[in-house]
């Protein structure tokens, strides 16, 4: 983690919130160049702001800091209808989950096929 990870972090959940830096500096009480500065780099916000930050795309610092997770507001959402579905309601998410995971295998397994005959090819030309 370092300070670009927080700067790009900021800009990506900005992005997909769909608000500018204007509307979020204004909508956290600040100047108006007030997020201008910190997804330029030219300032950092200090921790206490870094959480009015965090809490303003409605995450925990959990979520802001996973980088892995490239949208922690729909899945925050996503578990907590989860947590709600019936056994027998849970047990058919977890077969689509499961199509969907078979499906995304065998797409890449014919694409790896696919790449692999075209070097073939390449290879015999």
């Amino acid at each position: 983690m370092n300070e670009e990870f927080v700067r790009n972090r900021i800009t990506e959940l900005r992005l997909r919130k769909g608000v500018s830096e204007y509307k979020m500096s204004y909508d956290l009480g600040r100047s108006r160049g007030y997020m201008y500065n910190i997804s330029s780099g030219k300032s950092q916000p200090p921790l206490k702001e870094l959480f009015l930050i965090i809490d303003y795309f409605g995450i925990t610092p959990a979520e802001f800091f996973d980088g892995q997770n490239r949208y922690p507001d729909l899945t925050k959402k996503i578990v907590s209808i989860i947590n709600e579905l019936n056994d027998e309601d849970f047990e058919v998410l977890m077969s689509v989950i499961g199509r969907i995971g078979l499906l995304r295998g065998i797409v890449n397994d014919l694409s790896r096929n696919c790449e692999c005959n075209q070097d073939m090819q390449k290879a015999d030309s």
